[in-house]
Formats: structure tokens, C-alpha cells, sequence
């Protein structure tokens, strides 16, 4: 089962409450890594995570022989039953059966070895409840592990849609367009808290920290929106023209998940900014604004950027068109880059149509929803354009 590899891993939570379990393991040969591994820690006990080898009841140990690690440091007596009770019996149980369900094949049992590492809580009293959570975390581990789950497409699938459940909050990232970014440019960060908490909840929402907040508050008005928009994709629109580094360090601290640099910035600021967003793990956004031709802006770079903004100022929406035909021709000009094209100035639920038909993946709105009299209404009327949630139609079966 094993086959050419030297050994497997698999992972499994299973319950809730303070008997929740989780298991890590190895299974591998007995005169590979994993065999190694299991005489070393058989032999070198350490103060509060002594393992001990798996038993279905003292003198009956399972095969292939398994050794039960403690993550959660035992600190006394009660703890240590827990570990040498339940737990123990529930691994080992798992193990043997495991073996008489044939997901691990009866003529291997004396050459294999497992490495069974185990979370009990402190807390945790309800030994029925312990040995039933380990035990089904126990079999569903050596399944996984013995059947490479997951698959890189089960991983790339579920990646973006995953939410830690320790964490409490969610990180998104924007990898199914079109979204809405909400440009919060107003310089008061308690009045963009009261607009923010009339915007309707959905995954296909970004919020911009503004320049103009920024300029008004520091980048800390990240942090601050944050307080109450934990689950919210943030950009903060720096516009920087210089520093480059120095400025996504600044707004990776406040928790932006993307930063934007102006266009019009040096190539030389504008290739620092992007190589250190991308070593933070951040999104690095361009703004085109007054850029003449974004196209050969692009190709100069050492590096692409995440996102590409068409943007129309403010100031010009009334003299110059916005130039959505450059949207196929950055994606076509990029087509084998994983690139974003957003448009921004002027943008209205009338528009905001075409403006996707052009290609567009991300529509950067203020005035029109800041500035309305009805915030929810109006971005409602933008959601609606997009199409449904992400996850709407997801269930969760794991």
C-alpha cells in the first residue's frame, strides 16, 4: 500500500467541545524513516509527551505497532489517564480495524510502523467522548494517508474558500472575479465605520482604506476599519510614488490585504513595491491613473503586478472617457499571468454592466454608495450585477 514511497501522512479533526480530536500521523516502513523515528521516540522519553506504545488493553497491542505521542503537555496524573485510557485504546482500536477493513493490507502489519501523534485538552472529561472523537480522527487520518488525500485539485479547490476555525475570521483572497470594491475615501475614519456598517454582507465585496483617509488618519485607519470588518478584503490605496517597500511595510503591519502603487511612480519604485508585496504575501495593485499606456508600463516590470487598475480621476470624468478597451488588451497582451483588471471613476449601477462585459473583474465604486442616502439598497443594486455569492451554494461535508 505504501508502495514507492518511504511513507505517508494524513491529518484528521473530528468532535467538538474540550474532547475535540485531532490527529497527525505517519505510517511508513519499519526500516525507513518512519521506523527510525518510532525506535528513537520509543526510547527517548521526554518530560510530558512521554509516547507510549498503542494497546486495545495492556497486553494486546495493535499492528502495525503504533506509537501514541501526546501534543498537549501532561502535567499530572489526570492527564496521563486520559492519554493511557481513551485515548490510547481508541487509537489502537482504530488501527486494528483499520487493518480488518483492509485499508491497510494484513500481509504489510510486519513491516509498517505508525507514528501517531494526539490532542487531548486539559479540559477534556468525557472519556466516551474522547475515545469516540480519536478513534474516528484515528481511521479517517490513516485513510487520507493511505489514499494521498488530499488532492492538489481538492487543495486548490478549497484554499480560498477555507476558514481556520480556531482563527474566527476569515482571510479572503480574490480568486473568483467580479467583485465590488467600495472606495472609502471620506478623510473621517468614524464616519466610513457608520457607511461600513450599513453595507450588506457578501464575499464579493472589497473595501478600500482611500487615499484621502489615509492622508487624514495614517495607514492605521486599516487597523481600525479592521476592528469592525474582520472578514473583509481591505486594500489600502497608498498611491505610493516612492519608498516602495518602506510603504507596503507600513500597511502589512495595519493588516491590508492589498496595497496600491501609482502607476506614474518610478519603474525602479514601482518593481520594489511589488517584489515586497508579493514577499509578505500581500496583493500588489497598480493605479493607471494619467498612465499613457499601461500596456508598455507592464511590460517593463520585472515583476507583474496582482491587479491593474484602469482609473479616471475625479477631476476628469467629465472630459475623458474611461478606457475599458485596454482591459482585452492587458489580458490578452498577459494571458498565460494570473492578472486582475479593475476599473475606476465615475462607475454606477447604469454602467457597471458594460463595464464588466469590457472584461472587467473588479468595479471600484465611491461616490455612489458612500454618498448615498440608501448605502445597502445601493450596493445591493451592484451584488445584484455581480451574480450570487461565492460560497452560497457550498455544504461543508468534512
Amino acid at each position: 500500500m505504501i508502495g514507492d514511497k518511504m511513507f505517508r501522512i494524513g491529518e484528521a479533526l473530528v468532535g467538538e467541545g474540550d474532547e475535540v480530536a485531532h490527529i497527525d500521523l505517519m505510517i511508513g516502513d519499519k526500516e525507513g524513516f518512519v521506523g527510525q523515528a518510532f525506535a528513537s521516540g520509543l526510547a527517548s522519553l521526554s518530560k510530558g509527551h512521554t509516547p507510549i506504545l498503542g494497546v486495545i488493553r495492556p497486553n494486546l497491542p495493535a499492528k502495525p505497532y503504533t506509537l501514541i505521542v501526546p501534543k498537549v503537555t501532561v502535567e499530572n496524573m489526570d492527564d496521563a489517564s486520559k492519554i493511557f485510557g481513551p485515548a490510547q485504546a481508541a487509537v489502537s482500536k482504530a488501527v486494528a480495524d483499520s487493518v480488518e477493513e483492509g485499508v491497510i493490507p494484513k500481509n504489510d502489519i510486519e513491516k509498517l510502523v505508525i507514528i501517531c501523534s494526539v490532542f487531548i485538552h486539559p479540559k477534556a472529561k468525557d472519556y466516551r467522548k474522547i475515545y469516540q472523537y480519536n478513534y474516528g480522527a484515528t481511521k479517517l487520518a490513516l485513510k487520507r494517508a493511505l489514499t494521498d488525500y488530499p488532492s492538489i485539485e481538492k487543495i486548490m479547490y478549497d484554499k480560498d474558500r477555507a476558514t481556520h476555525p480556531i482563527m474566527g475570521f476569515r482571510v479572503p483572497r480574490l480568486w473568483r472575479p467580479p467583485y465590488l470594491q467600495i472606495a472609502l475615501d471620506i478623510p473621517d475614519i468614524e464616519k466610513v465605520k457608520r457607511i461600513v456598517s450599513e453595507i450588506p454582507s457578501s464575499d464579493r465585496i472589497i473595501l478600500e482604506v482611500g487615499t484621502p483617509l489615509i492622508k487624514a488618519e495614517g495607514v492605521r485607519a486599516v487597523s481600525s476599519l479592521r476592528e469592525i470588518a474582520k472578514n473583509y478584503f481591505i486594500t489600502a490605496d497608498l498611491k505610493t510614488m516612492d519608498v516602495g517597500q518602506v510603504e507596503v511595510d507600513l500597511a502589512y503591519k495595519e493588516t491590508a490585504d492589498a496595497v496600491t502603487v501609482a502607476g506614474q511612480a518610478p519603474i525602479e519604485v514601482i518593481d520594489k513595491f511589488i517584489y515586497e508585496a508579493k514577499r509578505l504575501g500581500v496583493y500588489a495593485v497598480i493605479d493607471m491613473i494619467n498612465v499613457e499606456d499601461p500596456v508598455k508600463l507592464l511590460k517593463s516590470l520585472k515583476d507583474l503586478p496582482d491587479v491593474v487598475e484602469l482609473h479616471r480621476a475625479i477631476d476628469e470624468e467629465k472630459s475623458k472617457k474611461p478606457r475599458w478597451e485596454l482591459i482585452r488588451e492587458i489580458k490578452e497582451t498577459f494571458k498565460d499571468k494570473k492578472i486582475l483588471v479593475g476599473v475606476a471613476g465615475g462607475i454606477e449601477p447604469s454602467r457597471a454592466f458594460d463595464a464588466l462585459k469590457a472584461g472587467a473583474d473588479i468595479l471600484v465604486v465611491g461616490r455612489s454608495i458612500t454618498q448615498s442616502k440608501d448605502i445597502e439598497r445601493t450596493v445591493r443594486a451592484f451584488i445584484d450585477i455581480l451574480g450570487e455569492d461565492i460560497d452560497v451554494k457550498r455544504v461543508h461535508v468534512e
